[in-house]
């Protein structure tokens, strides 16, 4: 049952005592989340639970209805991008431990030059960003800018700031990673008209935040030079390699896939053979399950991998994504919540009655828990739970651009309760204030600039 009334602010305010109570629940809950994880260092996955059991509870819920609110939304979410994520992670990983993702960034550094290099790097950060979770690209990419930036004696910043912007914007903006495709499914957009819009949105955003902003902070903060960051490796090269085309063909195969299912819903009729192929082979879950199994024989074979080997890559992705999972699920959790105890309603009539549009809305309320947590992933969750009512009206573009401009929020001013912010500190090896000049900067850039894409994309569409 939902408790909240409407608000006419633009006739006579209907404004009661309970809304306020309502109102109360959602900021304590959100208060409980950030206090959990900035100050108490609480696991992400216990905040969310014990945020959503003090928003029920303020609320009034009863504790029966409360448990079964917070399992629904987990049991849901974690069945809607649980799949997706372990899937991609599956796919990462075959591609990191095949040598197919060291053989893209090979072939593609040696058609650069020394001044296309930064534009290179954003390019091969956003190909091998596709499948992996920001950390896991983290990890790959640093090796290969302290290599590019000691072989071409060139500023790390300039190299650097350039991938992690290509790399991070498709953290926030482009599915299949677990912050957009938790946004489209607390918003029930649809999944392929948003990576399309998010791609779009995407690439100026990561020109301006990488290469250019790159140049221009590599000018004013002095690193170490690269071969001073590089340390030695231990590791034996790798025999044999997947090739080029085959490993680019995996990164995209399951963007093509979920894309030809937009691209049926446009230009064919529902009744046709065309159509209902591309529809299913189009859904998410499908698309990554038919490029893992496609990758496994491809990529496997390319590097003349062992069957057993293969299997052992394919089981080794999924321990490290438990956690992810636990807590996109409790996020999924959270919102339910938020939607079972009448608090959407209440921000819903509340935006309504300021005239705040749902893309100015979704954006400050992500921009506020990013900040707050130092979580991407949990701000676009609440953010997105909060806002679902405002979408159920718009058309599918407008919703589209609603998770984008959450995503884009999500990305505001990384810093030191941010757990990328350490890690790109550490690997650069930069004091915690060149790490607020560079990084964090980088990060509000992205945020502000994809922001204000979607609100152009907004206004011509």
């Amino acid at each position: 049952m939902l408790y909240s009334l409407p608000l006419q602010l633009a006739a006579q305010p209907t404004w009661t005592a309970h809304d306020t109570r309502l109102t109360a629940a959602a900021l304590a809950g959100i208060a409980v989340i950030v206090v959990l994880i900035s100050w108490a260092k609480l696991h992400p996955f216990l905040s969310l639970a014990l945020g959503a059991a003090t928003l029920g509870a303020v609320a009034g819920m009863p504790f029966s209805d409360l448990v079964e609110s917070f399992t629904d939304g987990v049991g849901s979410t974690v069945g809607d991008v649980g799949l997706l994520v372990a899937l991609g992670a599956m796919l990462g990983k075959l591609l990191t431990d095949s040598g197919g993702a060291e053989e893209v960034v090979e072939t593609v550094l040696r058609r650069t030059t020394r001044r296309t290099l930064p534009w290179a790097m954003v390019f091969i950060a956003a190909l091998l960003g596709l499948p992996m979770f920001f950390e896991v690209g983290v990890v790959l990419l640093i090796p290969i800018v302290m290599m590019v930036a000691s072989r071409s004696e060139q500023p790390v910043l300039r190299i650097g700031i350039p991938a992690l912007a290509g790399l991070s914007i498709l953290h926030g903006l482009v599915p299949p990673h677990p912050g957009p495709l938790a946004a489209v499914d607390a918003l029930q957009v649809d999944l392929g008209l948003t990576l399309a819009l998010g791609i779009v949105v995407a690439i100026p955003t990561a020109i301006i935040a990488g290469p250019l902003f790159g140049t221009f902070i590599s000018r004013r903060v002095q690193l170490p030079p690269a071969t001073n960051l590089l340390g030695t490796s231990t590791e034996e090269p790798t025999g044999e390699r997947p090739g080029f085309f085959s490993s680019v063909a995996m990164l995209l195969l399951p963007v093509v896939l979920m894309l030809g299912k937009s691209v049926a819903d446009l230009l064919l009729a529902e009744n046709t053979l065309g159509y209902r192929v591309l529809e299913t082979i189009g859904e998410p879950v499908v698309a990554l399950t038919i490029t893992v199994l496609i990758a496994i024989v491809v990529l496997g074979r390319g590097a003349g991998l062992t069957r057993k080997r293969v299997s052992d890559i394919v089981g080794g992705a999924l321990p490290p994504i438990a956690g992810i999972i636990l807590i996109v699920g409790a996020g999924g959790g959270f919102k339910q919540t938020l939607v079972d105890s009448g608090v959407n309603e209440t921000i819903t009539d509340l935006a309504t009655g300021a005239h705040l549009s749902p893309l100015v809305l979704g954006w400050l309320i992500a921009v506020g828990i990013r900040v707050a947590t130092g979580s991407a992933t949990v701000a676009t969750i609440s953010a997105a739970g909060m806002v679902a009512p405002l979408v159920v009206e718009l058309d599918p573009v407008q919703g589209a651009l609603v998770a984008l401009a959450i995503g884009a929020g999500s990305l505001f001013l990384s810093h030191v309760n941010d757990a990328g912010f350490w890690l790109v500190k550490e690997y650069f090896g930069m004091t915690v204030g060149q790490t607020l000049k560079t990084w964090s900067a980088m990060e509000t850039l992205l945020s502000v600039v994809a922001f204000a894409m979607t609100l152009l994309l907004s206004a011509l569409l």
